[in-house]
This record gives structure tokens, C-alpha cells and sequence, in this order.
């Protein structure tokens, strides 16, 4: 088989080249990764960052929605779900109120008192009888697609790899659909957001506390509609799961998790006889090819089903998720992501760039996390919806909210990139790679809002270059 000689000729030319590689060691306690040194800061990106942020004008969180959304009509998308019902009087109006009233979670009643001229019913109501989550999904994807068109992310990733990180959302101790979360603690659900290498986030979930997160990672790839389509998946520890890694290849699907406990991981030999000189201690199982073999048109058939759309993954990992000795199936995958994630492990630990990639990969989501938490800032960040569909739909309306917010940030940021590169200023290409979207300091979250649809705004401008 390819992957029994690709395995077999990768532990070979690690293992050669193991006593030159000054980033990893051997020691009495197992292997030993070294941190690289951080590399210092750009010349000229302090100033460059200040001069950026000097000159975004303080906004309400409320106004940099409505220019985001005029920009694109995302309230065409949320038109009646039938033919059979009315359509509603002044839909951006009630889509802008409703989105900022989930997104932000300030709940019907205070953003009837926030802004004026609708009643809490109609805000509630246009959510119930208009927003569904595949709408929510297109919303997105809209959002998403307009980001791509830009000069300025292209210089912070290709699109073409993403990270998966979950982040827990609190939830009423008294709600019935509430569970308490150890890792974090307090009563809750994960809100599991799956984000570009170009900061915007491309796919969200909102799943309980008790299911194993890798379940759902490869579900946002496989659901993605939009132009950035990435085949490379980063994660944190808890994607190393075996059958996660078999289930991914199979898809197309690279996975390349941060690990953190590398010592205790088992590397699996391509054959029982195979010794190394310098790795030897890393190994501690073998491939059983044989069991692959005889399931391996099964496991296509999976990944057929998948592609096709009549499945999930998270669908058919939660099936795989079990130990049973009948489960025939689960083991297969299990042994071809033992085989994917030995090869993986192997890289891993010969490539430094590689794990500084994957860092700076899984750096990102953590950041998107803080961002898209600092914008919920309503309910001291407590989702009050008691029902499960409704709070998958908090979590995509948060996304959304966060998507906007990152869009219109990168059309100012542009802007104002061009006008300093036209000064003289060093905006090169490794300072403009330093910069992030995710910026706040201008929005201002609280106090009265003034929905004003007839303001003058600039129009969106995706011509903007860069060199």
C-alpha cells in the first residue's frame, strides 16, 4: 500500500536526520519540543497600528451594522418563509433591530427600549417567523464572500487552511438544556467556531457540553458555501482522535492539531521489524494493514455519503465514538488515522515551521473567541433562550454580528492603509501581514441608539491593492 511505504520512508528520514534537528530532544521523561523565539515585530508596525487606530472615528455598534448591511442587503435574505404570510413593513429596519438584539444579546425588551419606533413583539417576531439558521448560514456566507474580494486579508492567510476552537457560552443554571462543563466550569454549552487563516469566521455550532469537540470539527468544512474553501484544518489537543484523522483523509481534508502532550502519544511502525536509532522509544504499536484492507471500500462508501450530503461527519463519528467489539467499522477508521496521525506526528516534530504555523493557525481562533464575546455583550454574555434550536441560532447570530463588524473594519483599515502607504509611512508587506481585524477601541457598545437609514454612508470599495 502507498501510505505503508510513505509511513515506512518518512520514520526513516526522520530518524536520520533527528540528531541535526537543534528544535527536539530525547530525554529520560520522553521527547522533548523546544520553543522557537518569538520574532520580533515589524519595523514601523507600532506606528502604522496607531495611525489606524487614530483615525477610525468612534462608532455605535448599531451604526457599523447598518453600514455593513447596506452595503450588501442582507435583509433580502430573511424575506416570509411561505407565501402564505404577509411580508413585513420595513424589512432592513426590523432585520437590523433584530440582528443586533440576538448578536449582541440584549433581548427583545431592552432593544425596544434602545431603539426606538418597535415593540418588543416585533422584534421577537420577525426571529421567530423569518430567521431560520440556513438563513443565518447565507447571511454569512455573503459576509464571508465580500471579506474575499479584499486586497488587505490576503496578506494574513491564502484561505485555503482554518482552525476549529470551541469557547463555552453561558446558559441559565435553571434551563433545562443546561449542563455543567468541567474543563471550563459553570452551566453552559460550547459555541464551536471554525475560522479562516484570514480571520473571519466561516462556520459556528452550538454544542453541549458533554460531546467530545472533535466530534463536530470537520462538520464546518463539509457545510462551508462560501468562496474560502480551506482543506487544511487546525485544531486544539482534543482533535487528535484517531478516527477524526482516518474520517479527514478519507474527505480530502488535511488535519494538523496544536499538540501538547506529544510524550504521551503513541507513533504506530509500518512494519513490526522496522528499528530506528534515534526514535526508536517513540514507537509502541503496529499498523494492522490487513484490517484496512478488508475495510476500506466501507470507509469510502462513509466519506461518498458525506460528500454527497446525506450525512454528517459529526453524524457518523458519534456512531464511531464507541469501543464495542462489533463495531467493526470504528476500528478501521481508528487504524487509518493511527496511520495519518504517525505521519503527521512525524512532521510535526522534524518541521518547526510547521508548529509555528499551526500556532499562529490556532492563535487566531482564540482571538476570534474574545472578539466575538466582547461584541455579546448584552445579559452580562448569558444566553436566555430555553430552547436548543434557538440558541444554535444565538450562536450564528453572534457569528454574523462578529463577520460585520470584521468586514467593516478591513474596508476602513484599507483605506486608511493606502492613504499612509501614499505618506510615506512603511506599510510593506510584512507590516500589513502583522495587522489583525479584530479591533474594538472605536466601537462604543452602550448607551442610546439611533437607527438612521437615511444617513449618508461611503460605499464599499474592494478595488483597494496593495503591492
Amino acid at each position: 500500500m502507498q501510505h505503508k511505504q510513505q509511513l515506512a520512508s518518512l520514520a526513516r528520514h526522520v530518524d536520520a536526520r533527528f540528531p541535526d534537528n537543534e528544535h527536539v530532544a530525547m530525554t529520560e521523561s520522553g521527547l522533548l519540543l523546544r520553543r522557537s523565539e518569538r520574532a520580533p515585530p515589524p519595523e514601523g508596525l507600532p506606528e502604522v497600528d496607531q495611525a489606524i487606530s487614530d483615525s477610525m472615528a468612534t462608532a455605535s455598534i448599531l451604526d457599523v451594522l447598518t453600514e455593513t448591511e447596506r452595503w450588501l442587503d442582507l435583509h433580502k435574505l430573511f424575506g416570509p418563509l411561505s407565501g402564505f404570510e404577509s411580508k413585513v413593513d420595513d424589512p432592513r429596519k426590523r432585520f437590523l433591530t433584530t440582528l443586533f438584539c440576538y448578536g449582541c444579546n440584549l433581548g427583545p425588551t431592552q432593544t425596544a427600549l434602545s431603539v426606538k419606533g418597535l415593540s418588543r413583539k416585533q422584534v421577537a417576531w420577525l426571529n421567530l417567523h423569518h430567521v431560520t439558521e440556513e438563513r443565518l448560514d447565507k447571511a454569512i456566507f455573503k459576509v464571508v464572500n465580500a471579506y474575499n474580494r479584499f486586497s488587505l486579508p490576503q496578506f494574513w492567510g491564502t484561505g485555503k487552511s482554518a482552525s476549529a476552537d470551541g469557547t463555552k457560552w453561558n446558559v441559565y443554571e435553571q434551563n433545562l438544556l443546561s449542563e455543567y462543563h468541567l474543563r471550563y466550569g459553570g452551566y453552559g454549552g460550547i459555541g464551536y467556531y471554525h475560522v479562516s487563516d484570514m480571520y473571519i469566521a466561516l462556520f459556528s455550532h452550538f454544542i453541549p457540553c458533554g460531546v467530545y469537540e472533535a466530534v463536530y470539527i470537520l462538520d464546518g468544512l463539509v457545510k462551508n458555501e462560501s468562496d474560502i474553501q480551506p482543506d487544511t484544518l487546525h485544531g486544539d489537543t482534543q482533535a487528535q482522535s484517531a478516527p477524526v484523522f482516518g474520517l479527514s483523509h478519507l474527505l480530502g481534508i488535511k488535519l494538523m492539531p496544536r499538540i501538547r502532550n506529544v510524550k504521551d502519544l503513541v507513533f504506530f511502525k509500518a512494519e513490526p521489524g522496522a528499528q530506528y536509532k534515534h526514535i526508536q522509544s517513540l514507537f509502541r504499536g503496529t499498523i494492522d494493514w490487513d484490517l484496512i484492507k478488508l475495510h476500506y471500500r466501507d470507509m469510502l462508501r462513509v466519506a461518498i455519503s458525506i460528500k454527497l450530503g446525506r450525512i454528517t461527519p459529526s453524524m457518523i463519528l458519534r456512531r464511531l465514538g464507541t469501543f464495542s467489539h462489533k463495531n467493526k467499522l470504528y476500528f478501521a477508521f481508528r487504524e487509518l488515522g493511527r496511520v495519518i496521525r504517525t505521519l503527521f506526528l512525524l512532521d510535526y516534530i522534524s518541521d518547526v515551521e510547521l508548529r509555528r504555523s499551526i500556532h499562529a493557525a490556532t492563535n487566531k481562533s482564540e482571538e476570534f473567541n474574545n472578539f466575538v464575546k466582547w461584541l455579546f455583550f448584552g445579559g452580562e454574555g448569558v444566553i436566555a433562550e430555553n430552547l436548543r434550536h434557538e440558541q444554535r441560532k444565538v450562536i450564528k447570530y453572534s457569528q454574523l454580528v462578529a463577520n460585520m463588524v470584521i468586514l467593516h473594519n478591513v474596508q476602513w483599515m484599507s483605506r486608511k492603509l493606502k492613504e499612509l502607504q501614499s505618506q510615506g509611512y512603511p506599510v510593506g508587506e510584512p507590516v500589513l501581514k502583522a495587522l489583525s481585524p479584530y479591533r474594538t477601541s472605536h466601537i462604543n457598545r452602550f448607551g442610546d441608539y439611533t437607527l438612521d437609514l437615511g444617513r449618508a454612508i461611503e460605499p464599499i470599495d474592494y478595488k483597494i491593492k496593495f503591492s
